[in-house]
């Protein structure tokens, strides 16, 4: 007699984590998953899903460690390191955080220029560019400026490149309050967040995919997509599973 599968009875729950992995493109392990079937009224053990993933062979994503491309400027600042790696937030707009990082797909080149908040890790703005220019720059700061009012006490962290050592980038903070602050000279760890958030966007959509893009515009509509899933999509542990979006949103829902 055939052993008899005791799974059977999870029938629903494996179709359901079946979805969620694909629906996010694998990018989602066991313990997210977790956290999204809860959000879906499905009470299960982490260990079970870790289980019914190994089963049904289904694996997240393997962050890859990488060397992050930075722009690390001149022994010169315009301002000191106000953060000291300091890098959480109680509330939006406390804490913000940029930089640039270079996309290589078959030798063409493209630059993504994102403000990070601390709170949430929210994507505030970005820009996507061919060249690290200062134009660049002036539209992610005037996005994040469209979408947000409320600067007192933000801080902005960059490196030291010289894109934020511009009068323009200078001037713009200043006449709105925002606190200017920079890394250290070689101290890719002071502006950690921006580190960790290119090492995830790439692993979970460039590393290893890139046969994917046929040309450079079907990446940046692929890191478009992207930025929208990461505010609004993607659910993370540390927030209890809610998204960016969702965490930031929480206190003016409560005010």
């Amino acid at each position: 007699m055939s052993k008899i599968d005791n799974d059977f009875k999870n029938d629903d729950i494996m179709n359901l984590i079946i979805k969620i992995y694909y629906d996010n493109k694998g990018r989602y392990g066991y313990r997210r998953i977790t956290l999204e079937l809860r959000n879906r009224g499905f009470i299960v053990n982490h260990k079970k899903v870790l289980r019914l993933m190994n089963k049904m062979g289904l694996h997240s994503i393997i962050r890859k460690k990488r060397n992050f491309s930075t722009y690390r400027g001149t022994t010169e600042t315009v301002a000191p390191n106000h953060i000291e790696r300091d890098f959480e937030a109680s509330n939006p707009n406390e804490k913000w955080f940029t930089d640039v990082t270079e996309f290589n797909l078959r030798g063409d080149k493209i630059y993504c220029s994102p403000i990070l908040d601390a709170h949430g890790r929210f994507i505030v703005s970005y820009n996507i560019s061919t060249s690290p220019n200062l134009n660049q720059i002036k539209d992610m700061l005037t996005k994040a400026f469209l979408n947000n009012s409320n600067y007192d006490d933000l801080i902005l962290h960059s490196e030291q490149g010289w894109q934020y050592q511009h009068a323009y980038f200078v001037k713009e903070l200043s006449e709105r309050n925002i606190q200017q602050s920079m890394s250290r000279k070689g101290n890719s760890i002071d502006n950690g967040l921006m580190e960790i958030f290119f090492g995830i966007m790439k692993s979970e959509m460039f590393y290893g995919q890139e046969d994917q893009y046929e040309t450079i515009e079907d990446l940046i509509k692929a890191i478009d997509e992207y930025m929208d899933y990461y505010n609004n999509k993607r659910i993370k542990t540390k927030l209890k599973g809610l998204t960016p979006a969702q965490y930031r949103n929480q206190p003016l829902v409560k005010a």
